[in-house]
């Protein structure tokens, strides 16, 4: 549903080469796609699951499009089997993704992650032998309204090129911590590439240009081409500071189990370090402070011209609440896509 005027008329402002859908026909669009290439329903409706969430918040690039992304990866053609522990303590567990996507792997670990930690305060989760498990708040959110505070990291294979660097070495490598407040759910997301590789392949499909400083070419030099980025990579954020952490990240990863499947130390590892505040401060407390603290840093005084200082997650919750009631845009190109699939 597109936006009302000032007379209750609604507006047509869906964008040139776009469709303007609502929840329920994206949910329908993808869903079928998902089971058109193989996906079992009750998958597809957990992959859906976090798309749409992810277009409701105002992120486009992991939203349909990325059904393509699985569709063309060579790892949705090899066999699956289903999600399982491997080996598990009071407060810990390993997860073989069974070469599933990451949107099941990873959400059946957040589970596992939560359930861990309502029995037992604490746990530290990880999967490996999975791919592709879009958005971090997407999981953490789920755990932090649970009532917990959590810390999520993922690491993959090699699309970051290192500073000095010719070729990657790193994944993407983004990291999530969460905090639940009285207000509700703080979500801290970040990648820790300039570019997240999801946005480059989006780029390649529609033919746009890449940002400046962001993507290098197959000979580690600097492109807008987002083809030649795809044969390339991208670079981290910050300079060295976010090479540092992407590699703390990758590390963190081993922890996960990501060289279990295929002996290789630049893969795929998910982990999740979730714990009850009250652990450390009465809960009720530690969220009022948490709100508290948030109210502060809304309040600090302004640069001319500055509406308002916001608080990391906000932008995206108020982005969802908006387009629930006025639908999801989509690129034409990804539509048609879906839709020949």
């Amino acid at each position: 549903m597109a936006p009302a005027d000032a007379d209750g008329e609604y507006l047509d402002d869906t964008p040139s080469g776009t469709v303007r859908m609502s929840v329920t026909e994206a949910y329908d669009l993808g869903e079928g796609a998902l089971q058109r290439i193989g996906f079992s329903q009750e998958d597809a409706r957990i992959i859906m699951g976090q798309l749409i969430d992810n277009a409701l918040c105002g992120y486009p690039f992991t939203s349909l499009p990325r059904i393509l992304a699985i569709a063309s990866d060579p790892k949705t053609q090899q066999p699956r089997k289903p999600v399982s522990i491997v080996h598990e303590t009071l407060v810990s567990a390993m997860l073989d993704g069974g070469n599933n996507v990451g949107y099941v792997a990873v959400y059946k670990t957040a589970e596992v992650a939560i359930e861990k930690a309502r029995t037992n305060g604490f746990s530290i989760v990880g999967a490996y032998d999975s791919y592709y498990s879009g958005r971090n708040a997407y999981y953490v959110e789920k755990i932090v309204k649970e009532g917990f505070v959590t810390i999520h990291t993922a690491c993959g294979q090699p699309h970051v090129v290192p500073p000095g660097g010719a070729q990657p070495a790193l994944g993407t490598n983004p990291f999530c911590i969460g905090f639940p407040s009285a207000n509700g759910p703080i979500i801290v997301d970040s990648g820790t590439a300039a570019l997240q590789w999801g946005e480059v392949m989006l780029h390649a499909r529609l033919d746009t240009t890449l940002p400046e400083g962001v993507g290098v070419d197959e000979s580690g030099m600097p492109t807008r081409d987002a083809k030649d980025a795809l044969r390339g990579g991208v670079l981290p954020f910050g300079g060295h500071k976010g090479y540092g952490l992407s590699l703390a990240i990758q590390t963190m990863g081993l922890l996960a189990g990501a060289a279990i499947p295929r002996g290789n130390v630049q893969d795929y590892g998910f982990l999740f370090i979730t714990f009850d505040p009250g652990l450390l401060i009465p809960p009720d407390q530690f969220n009022d402070q948490v709100a508290a603290l948030m109210d502060a840093i809304r309040a600090t005084p302004r640069k001319p011209g500055v509406d308002e200082i916001r608080i990391p997650s906000e932008r995206a919750f108020n982005e969802r609440n908006r387009r629930r009631r006025e639908g999801i845009v989509v690129a034409k190109k990804v539509v048609d896509a879906l839709n020949a699939l």
